[in-house]
Order: C-alpha cells, then structure tokens, then sequence
C-alpha cells in the first residue's frame, strides 16, 4: 500500500471517528455531560492510573491537568482510528471491529461510574453507529475513491513468450510504450479528480458538521446547566455572622494575596473532567450508615435551618512551598456537629463518609466533626450561593483537615462507617486515611528572581494553620537571625 493511499485511508478513519465524537457530544445533552465518550472514558483513566503517572501529570500540567487529559485522549483517539481506517482498506471488518471495540470501552466508561443509568450508554453506542456507517461510506460505499490510490503487482508470466516474428513497426502517435511480460502496470492515479473531489469535500463536509455538534452539543449542556437555578437562590441570613475582620488583616499590597480569597480566585482542584451540574430542587442529603435516626433533607430543608457564618481556610495537600492551592473565604452553612447528633450514631462509627454526585468520597474522622470546630455543610461563599465549580448547592467545609478527607464539593451522602469497614477514594491510592493540615507559610512578595533596588524592601506573605492558628510570623535573611 502506497503513502498516498495510507493518507486517504487514514483520513477516512479520522473522519468516522469525529462523526462518531461528535454526535455522542450531541447526544450527551440529554443523557449528561459525564456519559460523552471522551469524558466517560477520562473519567476512567483518573480512576485507574497508578499514582505515580497521576502525580507525573500533576506536577507537568499543574491545574490545566484535566483538560492535558482530555486532549491526549482526543489524540490517541485519531491515531486509532487512522490506523482503523488504514487497515479497513485491507479488510473493513477489521476496522468495523475497532469501531465496536471503541464503543465497548465508551459504554464501560459510562455505566461503570456513579449515579448512572442504562441511558449513559446511548452516546457511545450511537456515536460508534454513525461512525461505522462513515466509516463503510468512505471504504465500501459512496464515497469511496474510485479506483483507490494503489494497485496490486501483476504476478510474473509462466513462462516469456515466443519472439515475435511480424516485421517492427513504428509506434503509432499516443499509443503506450510497450511493456515486458511479467513487469507491473505502472501505479494506478489516485482517484479520477471528480472521485478525489468526492472524497476530499465528503471528509471536510462530515468533519465539520461533527465540530459544530460536539460544540454545539457543549453549548447546549451549558445551557441546561444550573446556572439560572443558583442565581435563583435567596441565600438566609445567618443566626451567627461571621466575626468582623481585625484591623490590619488586609494590608492591600501588591502581589501580597488578600486576606478573603474572591471566588474565582479561589483554588479548584478535584476529579472531576466536567463540572457537576447538581438541580437544587431534585437535591437530596441522605444521612445514613452506623446511625440511630435516618436523615434526608432537601435542599429547600437545608436552607430553612439556622444557619452560621465563619471564615475557614481551605488548603490542598498537593500544595508546594510557596503554592497557590490555599484559600480563605467566608462560608454560610449548616454545622454539620448538629446533623450529625441528630442522627446519633453508633457505638465505633467513627468515619464520616462524604459521597459526591460522582461517586467521589472523602473521609473525616467523626470526633473531628463533632469537636466544636467550625465544620460546616456550606451553602454560601462569600456572600452569594456556592459557585458550581466549588460544590453548589452543598458541600463539606472542615477546619483543620486537608481537602482530600474533607472537602466533599456536589455532596450527596453522609455515611457513618469504620475507618476499618472502608477506605475513601484517596486512601487506595496511597494517601493517609487521616490529613490534618501542616503548619505552611508562603512569601508573596518579593516574588522569586524580582529585580529590587537598594534600600528598604517590604516583605510580606501569608501564614496558616487551619483550626490551631498563628500566633507570630518570623523572618530571617541569609542565614541571619530569626526576627
């Protein structure tokens, strides 16, 4: 098989392929984002990678991670269907095998994840149809090129012919040169010009008209988004706002990050490929497990209880000296020390399983909910209802604890449980069961490799201590002295 007809086959695979991406995008706005192929099957990779290749992609692409993944797996799509539409030249039951391996792995990817339903599966399975029947289209059907860019060698004579005995004669004008027996018919064109058009304006057509549904199918999810639902919330006012500010707090410098963190500047680190899009009028909290009295709450519940207002810092376990994975907001919840003791639980529940929409789970050790600290159930950040990306409409807020055992965004489910009957999503995969948050500071200003003159240099920076405090801050500079 020649080049020229590797790059027309591959061509073709690529094009099935993104017909078949495409409409299941398209397709994903009725059954959820989650169950596109491409997300469905990220999803899975996050789950099932070794840590160590997690970290790997962590530390290489930072918070811009999910999407890394997202565009490897669109990567290592095309190079899979190109190499399934070279070998469909061969033998298209080859590439139509590949084609139902894809959905295979969709469906799986789909199903397989938490709060789904048979539905899920309708994106993969209908997307893979469509892109088996462009598939055919391009090898077996009409818009196959015609004849395909190669040919197969003429098999050598039995044996060379006897000499021929007519008297030479001149060639006539325009007749072909003459060939010996048993050599090859030079190689075919690729396609007569008005078959290569066909081929070329059939694969640019099908292309875009898969760009434009897997965008508009984007669009169209973020349209039946939440969005207009939490713009919709009236938010309580609080039985116990939060203390004012002391004087100072904020020192308004440059580059010295302010003492509330505004909402988008807040740090965002979860599992998550695709924001959960949670209504709050069909939300429910079920608390249930190790306990005495069965709780469900809607979300219209939640808000009618006596809420309180507290400033916590949250921080990531991932965060590096001088990171950015830290963040100090006031939050508008319910203690969850009050649900919890509605409930009562059991003698040796002394796990708190935090369960996501997704499926994701965090685990708190129960005293540390029930200790007096301020751990809430978080409606409110900053004054306004819990952004989407930060877990709206509810989600945990622990002082104290790492978000990986603590911070449960799009939350569903409080299980009381053992830590020896379970172990939270993180803890498989490496992480202590327990996080408490490490004593961390961080200078913002000078910022590393600033170019400063000579004379008085302001130092300032930020220090935490989630639930234990700071009660002095020192500084020295080149090995002197702490001050």
């Amino acid at each position: 098989m020649s080049s020229t007809t590797r790059g027309y086959a591959a061509l073709a695979g690529v094009t099935a392929a993104a017909v078949a991406i495409g409409s299941a995008e398209l397709v994903a706005v009725l059954t959820g984002p989650r169950s596109a192929p491409l997300v469905a099957v990220g999803g899975l990779v996050v789950d099932t990678v070794p840590e160590p290749l997690k970290q790997l992609g962590i530390a290489l692409f930072g918070t811009y991670d999910k999407i890394a993944l997202l565009v490897g797996t669109g990567l290592l799509l095309a190079a899979f269907a190109a190499l399934l539409g070279v070998l469909s030249r061969r033998r298209l039951a080859i590439g139509l095998a590949g084609v139902a391996a894809f959905a295979a792995l969709g469906v799986a990817a789909a199903v397989t994840r938490a709060g789904v339903g048979p539905a899920d599966a309708l994106p993969s399975l209908l997307g893979a149809g469509l892109g088996a029947a462009v598939l055919w289209a391009f090898v077996a059907g009409p818009l196959e090129l015609d004849p395909w860019p190669w040919s197969p060698p003429t098999p050598p004579a039995a044996e060379d012919p006897p000499p021929s005995t007519a008297p030479p004669t001149s060639p006539s004008v325009g007749a072909p040169p003459p060939t010996s027996a048993g050599a090859s018919p030079p190689p075919s064109e690729p396609g007569d010009p008005a078959s290569r058009r066909r081929f070329l304006t059939g694969a640019g057509a099908l292309v875009g008209a898969a760009g434009v549904a897997g965008l508009g199918g984007r669009w169209l999810a973020g349209r039946r988004g939440v969005s207009a639902a939490r713009e919709a919330v009236v938010l309580p006012a609080p039985v116990a706002p939060a203390p004012a500010l002391p004087a100072g707090a904020d020192l308004s410098l440059t580059q010295l990050a302010p003492y509330v963190t505004p909402n988008l500047g807040f740090y965002r680190i979860d599992t998550a490929l695709v924001v959960p899009q949670v209504d709050p009028e069909t939300w429910r909290l079920r608390i249930h497990g190790r306990v005495r009295n069965e709780i469900e709450l809607s979300f219209a519940d939640l808000l009618a209880r006596p809420m309180v207002e507290r400033y916590v810092t949250l921080a990531c376990v991932s965060n590096e000296v001088g990171g950015d994975l830290v963040g100090n907001a006031r939050w508008l919840g319910v203690p969850i020390r009050e649900l919890l003791d509605e409930a009562e639980p059991q003698e040796g529940a002394d796990q708190v399983v935090g369960r996501s929409v997704d499926g994701w789970t965090c685990g708190t050790p129960t005293a540390v909910l029930r200790d007096g600290r301020d751990a809430l159930l978080a409606v409110g950040m900053n004054g306004e209802p819990l952004p989407v990306e930060h877990g709206f409409p509810a989600r945990m807020v622990v002082p104290g604890l790492y978000g990986y055992v603590s911070a449960c965004k799009w939350i569903t489910e409080l299980e009381l449980t053992s830590f020896a009957d379970f172990d939270a999503y993180w803890v498989p995969r490496g992480w202590s069961a327990q996080g408490p948050v490490k004593t961390q500071s961080r200078i913002d200003t000078p910022r590393p490799r600033n170019r400063l003159t000579a004379g008085a240099v302001t130092v300032a920076g930020v220090a935490w201590a989630q639930h234990r405090g700071i009660s002095r801050v020192e500084v020295r500079v080149d090995d002197g002295p702490w001050r």
